[in-house]
């Protein structure tokens, strides 16, 4: 067949015929660059994103005046007493009886310190019905979850002999602990259980144990070398758990994309009659070259993050692009390898249960009947088509225009679920503000000077004097490092719209005309309101370079890869279109409520700040996956001398079993994410589920097939002050590959007019 004489061009199809010359130099160098990579990581260790770079603006500034001072923050816990009856007052003797035994029971645990009664901080609500003792937790804060048991069972003791009265304790040490209890697991369970859905869906869309193990495999081994440079990275680029999750996500998505692509590629040539040598190498090729376009679109996509300028977002892009990048080298290195080296052998543990796929025919084993049938009706009525799909997605999409996004407050995030969100609730109707304070940092020169001791009683009064707060005002005086915290009740509570009102009143107004008027004095307001409307200023001012960075580079590699201007404007468009349909399915079921019962969730009235940016650069990425894949399969055929509508035929529904395989995991491994209790949580599975489930079918299956009928030859139009552009459409043609072209079209190659 010629299968020596073919010259193959191309980064994919040259290291693919390597690693199937050198396979075992294939395999040990990856295994041992991924032993190497967690070797390094694990010896250098991880370096994460301080409190101080999380955010810029005076939430940052607040954190580094902190820092820099030295000042280790307590985590603070609070005691609720309230009178159940309406009469009973925080006068009356069982009430003070009760507070007294808390402070008793608090201080005996020795986990306390710097308890403070209601009657000496005047934590009294205005009903005189409830009452606050408040006090911290011994040692550090990121640990007081785990001292803090002692202290939440006096409070309990203290509840079991004052019945007539509700006795809770609240604060960040009880919540850490109470979170780690009721969630601690869901993550882990959520990550530990995507890999086995992956396996299942792998074994129905192979039928054989071994098939499904390698695309397993190399994402497993991709996520352990992508962790070990997390590590090295990170001492450059400080790193998160955050990262670290969203890492394994995607590199379970692409790993096992990318490699299900090569695989179901060179089973195909197999089945189509070729030997295993030239199917091999046709898959390198081909679904290779898909691949590195596919790989290198979406570590475009993913570097997006790094223009936020917020810490946690560039560092879940760094850890993201790394996993794809090394995801997308293992596909087209070791798997041809691995291939070569088992040969026949990929089809052991066969499933009984399932049919064995014919190896009779032309491939045409690969084509889906369901999807053939679609595409025939789309094909004949390719207007009413477009017109029917992008109508449909317009639609779903349209609710994303009264999109509000900000950070989700405990009763938001978790519902009544838990009984510490029902304290949180009662803490903030008593007192407005109390449970998440607004938090001034006063840094002076001399902290004990008359104009700043009088400035800071200035503050004190006109925060309440303003309408901002209801007080009680507090002031804690750090003399050593003359730093002042200023906690200021914001008027709102949970309600963060009215909370963010209070909060403009004090950095606006009261700031000004107090603090502010005193030179050499530095205070920056810090706190969860703040902090949401410093993260929400900061997501919308990098919108825009993102939204551009990420729409312009994938263009231009779209562009390079296919050599026409019509697939890189319309592969923009649809996922766009994809994109927003995912907004409007989030903004429908989160915001709205609208069929939010059917996935367990609740109307929270908003979207989680950092979901809508997240979700354009992880979709858009992704959604790459599919058009590259499809689109390189159309180009393929068109090459080989099928007519336009002939070529969209056979590469969609060709490709229709693996994108639908590749898709059915990828929703699955997110839908996981979507049964978590948080409601962050669930909004970021559903809207990556969703997104993907309506990319694959009605994007990939109905949009883009009519919207290349339509187009017609225009598909390949490349003008001709365009020509002069690097030409990377490199071997796409299996024939070509294979060495079975007529000689005219050999000393082509690839370059056939389009």
């Amino acid at each position: 067949m010629g299968n020596g004489e073919t010259r193959v061009r191309g980064f994919a199809a040259r290291a693919g015929g390597w690693s199937a010359r050198h396979r075992w130099a294939a395999v040990g160098i990856w295994v041992l660059f991924v032993v190497l990579a967690m070797g390094l990581g694990s010896a250098a260790g991880r370096v994460d994103v301080k409190d101080s770079d999380q955010l810029k603006g005076e939430t940052h500034t607040a954190a580094k005046i902190i820092e820099d001072a030295g000042i280790e923050e307590p985590a603070s816990e609070t005691v609720l007493i309230q009178a159940k009856d309406a009469g009973v007052k925080a006068t009356d003797p069982e009430f003070r009886a009760a507070v007294d035994a808390v402070v008793k029971a608090v201080g005996a645990t020795d986990a306390a310190t710097d308890i403070q009664s209601p009657y000496d901080t005047q934590t009294i609500s205005a009903d005189g019905r409830s009452a606050l003792v408040q006090f911290d937790i011994r040692g550090e804060s990121d640990t007081a979850g785990e001292r803090v048991e002692p202290v939440l069972k006096a409070v309990e003791g203290v509840q079991k002999d004052h019945a007539s009265l509700r006795i809770e304790e609240i604060g960040g040490a009880s919540m850490m602990k109470t979170f780690d209890d009721a969630f601690g697991d869901d993550f882990q369970k959520a990550e530990y259980s995507a890999v086995p859905v992956a396996l299942g869906i792998l074994l129905i869309a192979f039928g054989a144990l071994v098939a499904a193990l390698l695309p397993v495999l190399l994402a497993v081994t991709a996520i352990m070398a992508t962790m070990g440079l997390m590590g090295i990275v990170s001492h450059v680029m400080p790193m998160s758990d955050t990262a670290n999750s969203v890492m394994l996500l995607v590199g379970l998505a692409v790993g096992v994309d990318y490699c299900l692509f090569y695989l179901r590629r060179e089973r195909e040539e197999r089945e189509a009659g070729r030997d295993a040598q030239t199917a091999l190498r046709i898959a390198a090729a081909t679904s290779g070259r898909a691949v590195v376009v596919s790989g290198v679109t979406v570590c475009v996509a993913m570097a997006g993050m790094l223009f936020t300028g917020l810490a946690e977002f560039e560092a879940m892009g760094l850890a993201s692009l790394m996993v794809v990048a090394v995801a997308m080298v293992g596909s087209v290195t070791v798997l041809p390898a691995l291939l070569s080296l088992l040969g026949e052998r990929v089809e052991k543990g066969r499933i009984p249960f399932l049919r064995r796929r014919s190896r009779k025919g032309s491939g045409s084993s690969g084509e889906s009947r369901f999807w053939g049938a679609v595409l025939k009706g789309v094909l004949a009525r390719p207007v009413l088509a477009v017109v029917v799909a992008a109508g449909a997605l317009l639609a779903i999409a349209a609710p994303a225009v009264g999109m509000k996004t900000q950070n989700l407050t405990l009763d938001q995030e978790f519902g009544d679920s838990l009984s510490i969100v029902q304290t949180y609730n009662r803490v903030n109707d008593a007192f407005p503000g109390g449970s998440d304070p607004a938090e001034v940092i006063v840094k002076a020169d001399d902290i004990n000077a008359p104009e700043v001791r009088s400035a800071l009683a200035d503050f004190q009064e006109r925060a309440v004097s303003s309408g901002a707060s209801q007080g009680p005002v507090e002031i804690k005086l750090h003399e050593e490092q003359n730093v002042a915290f200023v906690y200021v009740p914001l008027v709102g509570g949970s309600d963060l719209d009215k909370a963010g009102e209070s909060l403009d009143k004090l950095r606006d107004d009261v700031r000004p005309a107090t603090l502010g008027r005193v030179d050499g004095v530095d205070a920056p307001i810090t706190g969860q309101v703040a902090g949401s409307k410093d993260f929400n200023d900061q997501l919308v001012g990098s919108v825009v370079p993102v939204f551009v960075f990420v729409v312009v580079f994938a263009f231009l590699l779209m562009l390079l890869s296919f050599r026409s201007l019509t697939v890189a404007i319309t592969s923009i468009v649809l996922n766009l279109l994809s994109v927003g349909a995912a907004y409007g399915i989030l903004v429908a079921v989160f915001q709205h409520g609208w069929g939010a019962s059917l996935v367990g969730a609740e109307g929270v009235g908003a979207i989680v700040s950092w979901l809508p940016l997240f979700l354009f650069v992880i979709l858009f990425g992704l959604s790459m996956d599919y058009h590259v894949f499809v689109v390189s399969r159309i180009r393929e055929a068109r090459l080989r001398g099928r007519t336009t509508k002939d070529a969209i035929a056979h590469g969609v529904v060709t490709t229709a079993g693996v994108v639908t395989s590749a898709a059915v995991i990828m929703v699955a491994v997110f839908a996981i994410f979507g049964t978590l209790s948080m409601q962050s949580m669930k909004q970021m599975g559903v809207g990556l589920a969703a997104a993907v489930l309506i990319d694959a079918t009605i994007i990939r299956g109905v949009l883009l097939p009519a919207v290349m009928a339509l187009l017609g030859e225009r598909n390949w139009y490349l003008p001709k002050w365009l020509h002069r552009l690097p030409d990377l459409t490199h071997d796409e043609s299996a024939d070509a590959v294979a060495g079975t072209l007529p000689p005219a079209v050999e000393e082509e190659g690839e370059r056939v007019g389009v």
